[in-house]
């Protein structure tokens, strides 16, 4: 027997800048979006008849989500995309298109590339992390969903992160 939880909150949400490259070298516009974030826990229920607090995964997520709003995404295990930067500005080049941004504007991601889908496991292993950190076992499953754009979702899902 299994149970699970789900959280979607209207202010699990955060706006933030990105691009991506496709088809091996196609690198896209800067563009952002209004991203929304779920999570489902699976599991066995504990003493207190609940896979887990709702409340202490739901600060848990907000906290990470907070970090990423209002900024610039970049990637920096891209082949093809360079991230360079310093205390005050972030060098990013791709062939021969080239962007500078200030640094407290940018959170540099250890991702190659920052789609929905690597969005999404970038958080859901800081979630586990920090979960983890408040003593949470027994999670058979965590599933974290990133949405882009309504009904463009990414999903990242991870059996027996605990």
């Amino acid at each position: 027997m299994s149970f699970q939880i789900r959280i979607e909150k209207d202010f699990l949400v955060f706006s933030a800048a990105h691009f991506i490259t496709f088809n091996g070298d196609v690198c896209e516009r800067l563009h952002g979006h209004n991203y929304r974030v779920g999570v489902e826990l699976c599991g066995p229920l504990d003493e207190n008849h609940y896979v887990m607090d709702f409340i202490a995964v739901r600060n848990a997520l907000k906290k990470i989500v907070d970090e990423l709003d209002h900024h610039m995404l970049l990637p920096t295990e891209h082949t093809h995309i360079a991230v360079t930067a310093d205390d005050q500005e972030v060098l990013v080049t791709f062939r021969d298109r080239r962007w500078v941004f200030p640094r407290a504007d940018c959170i540099l991601l250890p991702l190659p590339n920052t789609t929905s889908e690597k969005l999404a496991e970038y958080i859901g292993t800081r979630l586990i992390k920090a979960l983890a950190a408040l003593g949470v076992t027994g999670i058979t499953a965590l599933s974290l969903e990133v949405d882009e754009c309504f009904g463009q979702v990414g999903v990242w899902r991870l059996d027996s992160p605990f």
